[in-house]
């Protein structure tokens, strides 16, 4: 959070006894007022985003704020969308995106492979190891995976509580779920896909619990979005491997809307962000990336826009601390390493998806 300094410091500021850099937070270059300097003479920071804008807003609002004349270019997609739009774009050389910050972790790891260029932020050090990949690919949001159910539809006290209780529940009720149970199309979504691998590292039996899940028939989403609504309208009855961010901020004002977090394992998403190589306002996407990273930009996104923080030092419940209270050991958090490419090489992608097609009756 920037430093909070008295009027008599302001003057001497103004007066040239204190260097601008005074006013960023401890740890920072004590040049970096030249980076702040060239990203006004960009003018912008272009973004490439799985986060919806309206999610996003807040956190936009306040880089505005804050750095006066750098306006952001934010550009709101899906992952399959974002991926194949900056591969593209990178391919022809033209202008792009200058950050990619992708929900997809898998897909946002392979850009940031072949296009990242390394940076290493001055807020490298409030981060978990995990949560970085060689300085160019970070993590930045700590987002446990959730079930949801419609509350007029399921009692709280049926709500299953964890991977093997779900599955027990629709397969005992087959009638009941028929067609009511949703969750991502992995061939359409990226998310799905890496959160259905990532299921079945975490659970030896996986396949079967999803056949089980299954056994009344999937309605299958490319979007969070689309799943909520339906589970609040009671077209669907209980949706699983949610984002558990976007289920909470509607939860606020949707009261037909419930939420389980398993206690078995609960996967913890984090969204992965890197500067390309070819950034055309390389300045202007570094300032963007610490303030992402930067208390106040992690405050407002967990304070504000409802996505938990990365960071332990946040106020309120919505970080890694707050997270670790709640769900404890259950916590799965996924790393940003080279884990997350095995599943992306063709062959092993193809088979994994005829896999969970035989055992989801799709």
């Amino acid at each position: 959070m920037l430093t909070r300094i008295s009027a008599s410091v302001v003057a001497m500021a103004i007066l040239g006894s204190v260097p601008a850099y005074a006013a960023f937070p401890a740890g920072y270059p004590a040049d970096y007022q030249k980076l702040v300097d060239g990203a006004k003479k960009e003018g912008k920071v272009v973004i490439y985003s799985t986060t919806d804008t309206k999610a996003a807003g807040p956190l936009i609002q306040g880089f505005e704020a804050l750095y006066p004349g750098v306006k952001v270019e934010y550009n709101d997609m899906n992952s399959t969308e974002l991926y194949n739009r900056f591969i593209s774009e990178q391919a022809a050389g033209g202008t792009s995106g200058d950050v990619v910050w992708s929900s997809s972790m898998d897909t946002a790891l392979k850009l940031a492979s072949d296009y990242a260029q390394e940076y290493a932020s001055p807020e490298l050090g409030q981060l978990p190891k995990w949560a970085v990949w060689q300085q160019k690919a970070y993590g930045t949001t700590y987002e446990p995976v959730v079930f949801i159910y419609n509350k007029r539809l399921i009692p709280q006290n049926e709500a299953p509580d964890s991977h093997a209780a779900l599955a027990k529940l629709i397969a005992g009720q087959t009638d009941k779920f028929k067609k009511k149970v949703t969750t991502y199309d992995i061939e359409k979504s990226g998310l799905g896909f890496m959160l259905s691998v990532q299921d079945f590292k975490a659970d030896p039996d996986y396949f079967k619990t999803l056949a089980d899940v299954a056994k009344g028939g999937l309605a299958v989403q490319s979007s969070t979005g689309t799943m909520m609504e339906r589970v609040s309208s009671g077209e669907n009855l209980i949706g699983f491997n949610i984002l558990g961010s976007y289920a909470e901020a509607r939860a606020k004002s949707d009261p037909s809307l419930g939420i389980a977090y398993p206690k078995d394992y609960t996967l913890v998403l984090s969204r992965v962000s890197f500067i390309s190589k070819e950034a055309t306002n390389a300045n202007a996407a570094r300032l963007w990336f610490d303030y992402v990273l930067s208390e106040k930009g992690q405050s407002i996104l967990a304070n504000q826009a409802d996505i938990p923080s990365i960071r332990n030092d946040i106020e309120g419940k919505n970080d890694i601390d707050g997270m670790t209270k709640l769900l404890g050991k259950a916590l799965k958090p996924i790393p940003v390493d080279e884990s997350l490419l095995e599943y992306l090489q063709p062959a092993k992608r193809l088979d994994y998806i005829k896999q969970w097609r035989t055992a989801a009756a799709k």
